[in-house]
């Protein structure tokens, strides 16, 4: 069997004053406060969640 890609996340600001969906989707990556990373699955899903809130998140490699 193959390795699954993954992805690390890191929060980097808050969803103080964002939009409702902008804040369900740091919930949907397992993010809620600022510093916290999580290792994801790397699927299309999951870079489309990041793409939508790329300015509260940043990619760790």
């Amino acid at each position: 069997m193959s390795e699954k890609k993954t992805v690390t996340v890191r929060q980097t600001a808050s969803p103080l004053r964002r939009k409702g969906d902008q804040r369900a989707t740091l919930a949907g990556l397992g993010l809620n406060k600022i510093g916290r990373t999580r290792v994801l699955e790397d699927t299309p899903s999951i870079r489309g969640m990041i793409a939508k809130v790329a300015h509260m998140v940043e990619v760790v490699d």
